[in-house]
């Protein structure tokens, strides 16, 4: 996967936590949360002229030119404006990257890159891939792409991603110098369909619990789970957890064909239902490969749509428990609509209800402002740190199967409330572990004791086995004097040295076992997870579902 250069972080205050979380929102929901059906917008409105009089008379006799183009995006969002906060317009010049995001493929060569010192190296090539078929390893550093020089001073990933993505079977000639080589090669690379894999990580995290991390529901999503799902079962998972943290949604079915797979009989799922759409219903269709053990599903205040599908039903039946912090709170229907130039509307048409007729939908009557302020209230509030852990979005009461109550609009609340852990709110810390100098001093770390890190053959074996203290130690022989304050801060104060020393080992697991490595890591010390464990281990389980 052509891989986009990894930004640098920069967080000021812990409130910028909130802030990065509602851009998130903004962008995966607003793009991502749609029912896969399509339609051409012609067939259920005719075009309003007075619209596109107005921009005409505006170009013909306005004193000043002005971008057309622009006015009449503009006055689509003023339309849009008034209606509900996930009902949007997508440009012609961004749908290409959204459809990709949620088909789950692109054309491309197969590699991920970091620019590291104003120079492209290849940090991963997929297995089996286009660059690894043409001899393109890890380390490689692009120096050429066809006739054009790549390396050196502004050099950006978007130009680097346009020039090595393109028709599938089209080829590309790129010059790379080996890491370990000065003698550069020229390959030829024949473009192929590279998977965006969604199912982000899947191992057993303990002899009997297997643990599946999904990012987001995609068109590949079920298949990947249905992989994973049997190689867990094939190495004895009789427990399952299910991480949907920052997983902002996707497409509908992937998320009930998931359900599918973990609930038994003819059970309902989800249902929709709006003004103009009839009532639908979404049940499990048939035997699933996990309809026995027990399950954990991980969610938070990013966890939105597909995933408070997922949760919901799961909670709705009794047939696991729900871990983390109340999801989001986004339960509406989105129908896409194809438009003349390329773009498309996606307009709001029902609302998601789950099993026991709740609504998943938090409310948008104070506007949009106040919506996309919501995840910076809950911070505020304490709801998200554990300050104040009764909140609540509604006092309409529902009940599971197994009679348990629950409650509607405004997410999922979670059956076991585990809150953010603010040792990692520190600015300090969270700049020291997203700066360019710690991601440069990985990947060189990688490069030079390469070898040496070949003994690990599982990440299982590394975790248990590296010695991540040395680690921190070359660490702080490599830090410049930027970075040196921050890190003193880092040092003195014990929590974050532990979680910034995690931070380094699971990263460079990456490295060695792409997300497998980087997760079999930082789960150890996850709050979340550990209380999933806790709950499955125990009694804790069975009292909360009532079985």
């Amino acid at each position: 996967m052509d891989q986009r250069q990894g930004s640098r972080l920069k967080v000021w205050t812990p409130l910028l936590f909130s802030l990065v979380m509602i851009f998130g929102m903004v962008l995966g929901f607003n793009l991502r949360d749609t029912l896969r059906s399509k339609r051409d917008i012609q067939y259920v409105i005719e075009r309003n002229d007075r619209l596109e009089q107005l921009i005409d008379l505006i170009k013909e006799k306005y004193v000043d030119s002005v971008n057309t183009d622009l006015l009449y995006e503009d006055a689509v969002t003023g339309i849009l404006s008034h209606l509900d906060p996930h009902t949007t317009y997508i440009p012609p010049g961004e749908m290409q990257s959204v459809t990709e995001d949620l088909e789950g493929s692109f054309f491309g060569i197969g590699v991920e890159f970091s620019i590291v010192r104003d120079t492209i190296q290849v940090t991963s090539v997929i297995e089996s891939g286009p660059a690894q078929r043409a001899g393109v390893d890890i380390g490689d550093k692009l120096i050429k792409v066809g006739d054009s020089v790549v390396a050196g001073t502004g050099i950006s990933s978007d130009r680097i991603i346009k020039m090595l993505r393109g028709k599938q079977h089209s080829k590309v000639l790129v010059t790379l110098q080996p890491a370990m080589n000065s003698t550069q090669k020229k390959v030829v690379i024949e473009r192929d369909a590279i998977p965006l894999y969604s199912v982000e990580a899947n191992f057993m995290i303990e002899p009997n619990v297997g643990y599946i991390k999904i990012n987001r529901f995609s068109a590949t999503t079920y298949e990947e789970f249905l992989k994973a799902l049997k190689e867990l079962n094939e190495n004895g998972a009789t427990s399952l957890i299910i991480d949907l943290r920052q997983n902002p949604g996707g497409y509908l079915d992937a998320a009930t064909s998931i359900v599918d797979e973990l609930i038994d009989g003819e059970k309902l799922i989800v249902y929709t239902e709006g003004r103009n759409s009839p009532r639908m219903d979404y049940k499990a269709e048939k035997p699933g490969l996990f309809e026995k053990g027990k399950v954990a599903v991980l969610v938070d205040e990013s966890s939105a749509s597909a995933s408070e599908i997922l949760a919901g039903a799961i909670q709705d039946w009794d047939r696991g428990i729900i871990i983390g912090r109340r999801t989001y709170g986004k339960g509406l229907v989105q129908e896409q609509y194809e438009m003349d130039n390329g773009a498309a509307l996606r307009l709001t048409i029902a609302k998601y209800y789950t099993p026991s007729g709740r609504s998943i939908q938090r409310s948008y009557a104070k506007g949009r402002d106040a919506y996309a302020n919501d995840l910076t209230q809950r911070f505020h509030s304490g709801e998200l740190t554990g300050k104040d852990t009764t909140a609540s979005a509604d006092t309409v009461t529902y009940y599971t199967n197994n009679k348990r109550q629950v409650y509607s609009g405004g997410g999922i609340m979670p059956d076991i409330y585990v809150p953010y852990d603010t040792s990692k709110l520190n600015s300090a810390l969270l700049n020291v572990i997203f700066s360019e100098s710690t991601r440069d001093f990985l990947w060189e770390y990688f490069l030079q004791h390469r070898n040496e890190l070949k003994q690990y053959k599982t990440a299982k074996e590394y975790n248990a086995a590296f010695n991540s203290s040395a680690l921190l130690v070359n660490f702080a022989n490599a830090i410049p004097s930027s970075l040196q304050s921050q890190y003193k801060i880092v040092l003195n104060k014990p929590a974050s040295k532990q979680y910034f020393e995690l931070q380094l080992k699971a990263q460079l697991a990456r490295f060695l076992f792409r997300n497998n490595g980087y997760y079999t890591v930082s789960t150890q010390t996850d709050d979340v997870v550990q209380k999933a464990l806790q709950a499955l281990r125990g009694s804790q389980y069975s009292m909360l579902i009532r079985r």
